[in-house]
């Protein structure tokens, strides 16, 4: 299944017209990553520590326990291992969110979808961000879905 969102160019924020060769202030930085939808600032934070690259602040957003998917990989479990993974893996990678829902659940918890793209310095693909939020509003899981088609994710995934 593909979806088709609106491209975002590195550098170019949804809501300005900053480019990457500008000084980017803090405040507009925060101002990149409203995602039209969302609210929470968990979710919100994670995109924004995630871009800056501050790998051990995005982990702090989870729950003690919580869980990390990522594409073509098993559970990311703790916030240790969800640290360590990113700073391996997210070096390259910038996101760029889009649009989201969010709904709470019976439980209390509040199930938070975000569709946008992630932009490596080799390929940008559409991506579903699903995420669990406890009732800390802690993430307690979140998965990293490719929406692109069957070929198109046999040339993205990595040799081991």
């Amino acid at each position: 299944m593909n979806f088709e969102f609106g491209a975002i160019a590195p550098g170019i924020s949804q809501k300005s017209d900053v480019t990457s060769a500008e000084f980017i202030s803090p405040a507009q930085l925060k101002e990149e990553f409203q995602i039209e939808g969302i609210t929470e600032p968990s979710v919100l934070g994670y995109f924004e520590t995630l871009n800056a690259g501050e790998f051990h602040a995005t982990a702090a957003l989870f729950a003690v326990d919580g869980v990390m998917r990522p594409p073509f990989e098993s559970d990311i479990v703790g916030t240790d291992a969800i640290a360590a993974y990113l700073k391996q893996e997210g070096q390259n990678i910038k996101a760029y969110p889009n649009t989201g829902i969010a709904e709470t659940l019976e439980n209390g918890e509040i199930k938070v979808q975000v569709t946008g793209k992630a932009q490596t310095s080799w390929c940008s693909v559409n991506v579903l961000w699903l995420f669990i939020l406890n009732q800390q509003r802690q993430i307690s899981y979140t998965r990293i879905k490719l929406l692109a088609s069957p070929q198109e994710l046999l040339s993205l995934r990595r040799e081991k």
